[in-house]
């Protein structure tokens, strides 16, 4: 789940950097003649195709020159130079996009897997529920409660309903043995134990 995948750049385009690497790293000097297109493509071991892409990014950025017969020639340090930067920045770039998409991917697949869980949990609290008092009964909380925004104390629930609460799920998040503190909010799912009368006790006192 935690493995980074990274989306690598064209083939051409790397070897492209490369060359212009070397020409920033001064291995070449200006007016100097490197590779023809046969050369470049046996030295990284790339088709003559890839190897001319290269050389057609090198010179279309005014980095190098390329004459018919006379290979590739070297035109321009600085050129080279703002090719690197703006490479390492689109690079970066990617990289963050990459990472986002992916922490989205993961959280949607926790999320769904949560959803799952629940709905299993509560798929046995249905068939369950009557044969053993302490598997949790459950309503959701809505704008017709008057007690919206009032906590658990203050409503008197266990003196009104003989339940007790033991969790409220509320958005994404399950909180587990919530206390008398806890608040009534709109869309929440409150669990509850008791006898087999108490779901109807609750729901008549939460929506009389």
């Amino acid at each position: 789940m935690n493995r980074k995948i990274r989306v690598e750049s064209p083939r051409y385009q790397q070897i492209a950097m490369d060359i212009a690497s070397k020409i920033v790293k001064k291995n070449y000097i200006i007016g100097e003649k490197i590779y023809a297109r046969s050369a470049i493509a046996s030295q990284y071991g790339v088709s003559s195709e890839t190897a001319r892409r290269a050389i057609c990014i090198l010179s279309d950025l005014g980095i190098v020159e390329t004459t018919k017969g006379s290979g590739v020639i070297i035109k321009s340090y600085e050129k080279a130079l703002e090719f690197i930067h703006h490479y390492d920045a689109t690079e970066s770039v990617n990289d963050i996009k990459n990472d986002l998409k992916n922490s989205v991917a993961r959280q949607r697949k926790e999320l769904e897997y949560f959803n799952s869980c629940l709905t299993q949990l509560m798929d046995k609290t249905e068939r369950l529920q009557y044969i053993n008092p302490f598997i949790p009964f459950e309503t959701e909380i809505t704008s017709e409660c008057p007690f919206v925004d009032q906590t658990v104390a203050e409503v008197n629930f266990w003196h009104n309903t003989s339940a007790t609460i033991v969790a409220i799920k509320r958005n994404n998040g399950l909180i587990m043995s919530p206390g008398p503190y806890a608040i009534f909010q709109e869309n929440d799912i409150f669990y509850f134990v008791g006898d087999e009368d108490c779901k109807s006790r609750v729901q008549k006192f939460l929506y009389s």
